[in-house]
This record gives structure tokens, C-alpha cells and sequence, in this order.
């Protein structure tokens, strides 16, 4: 059995054991006969290290309707028909192999911790699982956004993205979500604050647990300013105060501001589960607020240190290759 067949054969033999334990849940409830672990302050304990990664996609597709469980056998075949599909080994000598060796560089999703469940989205409100629909100031945006990005994004550095200037990801959140690899975080805790750190950009969310305005003296920042608190078992973070400098999700061109409202609660709700629930309304963007949900699984840390140099020589190549292309044509106009 070669490397790759050995991975897939253990994630689906292991995703196949929990059929009886998570997959049998229609929500994150706590593990019948389970204590919480506590801290010496008494506070439910959710730091360590942890993992979003998951094949349920952010919206439903659409010809599903409300359907928001698949049934254990659906859940197999989608899995075994991604792992055999998506995340094979790539080819070797093909332009794939030359840009990512899933394998030599951990990358292959065969190898990871996957959060399983039932869910055909993480949004389950709306109802079908997809995005509500955008204001019509949020088009206009978007629209004035299309044309300025096709007259300008070849400039220079500043007019690209910020992803590929490896400053921020949009899914970094909040609310976070799932990424296509290093999808790992270290949580930590103390009385007064709890601390999110991701591996993607490594950006850290410091937040302070003393119930407080996310508006109160703070500056706007790229990942809005956060606040905690806990209700029983559950802590709860509501952020807004966003810079307008990341993008809205599902609406690049269209920026998170402080009319944007998130409200995240994390439950602790097993050993190796943190059950993660999250609102995001901002009426400039939609129509309405969405809600989404997935597990949190623990992993063995510590994270790896971050790099992102890809992006940093995508952008030479590309701006090199805009003004080689310029160039051209001057010449040619000249002949």
C-alpha cells in the first residue's frame, strides 16, 4: 500500500469510527457523562491546541435546498470521493507538482485532523445555507470595486491583495473560519483574557474577558476590536469596530466597518471537541444577519512557525511581467 492509500485508508477508517459518537449528533451537545475540565479560577478550559479544518463547505449548495444533515452513508461517499479527487498526490512534472507537493510539504488533507460531522454548510441561518442576500448599496460597492480592480491592480504592491502581500486572510475572522491548509490555533487563557492565536499570518486576538463595549476606546482594526465574556459554561466574544480594510465574506470589494457585529460563543463540550457558533449582521452588507457552526478538534501542538513567500514572489513575477508587457507594447506602437 503506497503512502498516499495508507493516509486515505486511516482518515476514513477513523472518520468511520466516529459514525457512533459525533456524526450521530445533529448539534454539538456535551458528551453525555463528561466532566468539565476547570481552571484554579473556575472558568471552563479551552487552551490548547486546535483545529478547524473540514471538508463542509461555507454555503449549501444550492440545488440542496434546507436539507442541513446528510446522512452517514452520504457523508462517506462525499469524503472517500474527495480524498480520491481533490486532495490526491499531484502528478509529478506537472505545473501542480512544481507549485505544491501536497505530501513533502504536509499539505495533503488525508493527513490532517478533520472536524467531521452531519452538516451539509456551516451556515444554517438562513435556513438554506447560503448567504443572505447583499444590499443594494453592497453591489454598487462592489461594482465600483470591479471596474477600479481591472484599471488598477497591476500598479504596484499596495494595489494588490492583501492575502498575497501575506498581511491578513479573510477567513481569519471573526468569525473564523476554515481554511484550505493550516488550519491549526493555540488557545490560551488567563483570568482576565483569552488568547487566539492562528497559524495562518500568525495573527493573534487578544481578548479581554471584562464584559466591555467593543466600541470603547479603541482604534478600528483589520479584525475589529473583541470582547468576552462568559455565560455559564460558554464564552461568548462579540467584536465590531473593523477598519473597512477586509473584505466581507462572499463580498470581496465590500469591507467590514463599524456597522459590522459579530458574536462568537465557544463551548467546550469534550475532551477533544469546542463546539463554535457565530452571528455576523452589518446592515450596509446584508439584508440580513447569517449564522454559522462547526466543531473545534483538538490536535497535538505546538503550531509551526508561519512563512508566506509564495505570495511576496507572485507579486514580483506579476508586476515584473505587467511592465514587460507594457514595455511591449510601446514597442510595438513605435514599429
Amino acid at each position: 500500500m503506497s503512502k498516499s492509500e495508507s493516509l486515505k485508508s486511516g482518515i476514513l477508517g477513523g472518520l468511520c469510527l466516529m459514525s457512533l459518537s459525533l456524526w450521530s449528533l445533529s448539534s454539538f451537545a456535551q458528551q453525555e457523562g463528561w466532566e468539565m475540565p476547570r481552571t484554579s479560577w473556575g472558568d471552563p478550559v479551552i487552551q490548547g491546541s486546535w483545529t478547524n479544518s473540514t471538508t463542509v463547505p461555507l454555503q449549501r449548495p444550492a440545488e440542496m435546498g434546507t436539507k442541513e444533515f446528510y446522512t452517514q452513508a452520504e457523508v462517506r461517499e462525499i469524503l472517500n470521493r474527495q480524498l480520491n479527487t481533490e486532495y490526491a498526490e499531484t502528478e509529478a512534472g506537472t505545473a501542480a507538482d512544481v507549485h505544491y507537493q501536497f505530501d513533502d510539504y504536509g499539505m495533503n488533507k488525508t493527513a490532517d485532523t478533520i472536524t467531521a460531522n452531519l452538516r451539509t454548510s456551516i451556515i444554517f441561518d438562513p435556513p438554506n445555507g447560503r448567504l443572505p442576500e447583499p444590499t443594494e448599496g453592497a453591489l454598487a460597492k462592489l461594482a465600483e470595486y470591479t471596474v477600479w480592480r481591472n484599471e488598477h491592480q497591476w500598479e504596484s504592491a499596495k494595489t494588490r491583495g492583501l492575502s498575497e502581500r501575506c498581511l491578513i486572510w479573510g477567513q481569519e475572522g471573526p468569525p473564523m473560519l476554515p481554511l484550505g491548509y493550516n488550519s491549526t490555533y493555540q488557545f490560551m487563557q488567563t483570568e482576565d483574557y483569552v488568547i487566539l492565536e492562528l497559524e495562518m499570518i500568525h495573527d493573534v486576538r487578544i481578548i479581554p474577558l471584562d464584559g466591555g463595549d467593543p466600541m470603547d476606546n479603541s482604534l478600528p482594526q483589520w479584525m475589529g476590536n473583541s470582547r468576552g465574556h462568559w455565560e455559564g459554561d460558554t464564552l461568548v466574544v462579540e467584536t465590531t469596530n473593523f477598519s473597512g480594510r477586509t473584505f466581507a465574506n462572499g463580498m470581496r470589494g465590500v469591507n467590514l466597518s463599524s456597522n459590522t457585529h459579530v458574536v462568537e460563543r465557544f463551548t467546550r463540550v469534550s475532551d477533544e471537541q469546542i463546539s463554535y457558533e457565530f452571528t455576523i449582521s452589518d446592515p450596509s452588507v446584508w439584508k440580513q444577519s447569517w449564522s454559522g457552526t462547526y466543531p473545534f478538534m483538538s490536535i497535538d501542538g505546538p503550531m509551526f512557525e508561519y512563512a508566506c513567500h509564495e505570495g511576496n514572489y507572485g507579486i514580483e513575477n506579476i508586476l515584473s511581467g505587467k511592465r514587460r508587457e507594457e514595455l511591449d507594447a510601446i514597442e510595438a506602437a513605435r514599429q
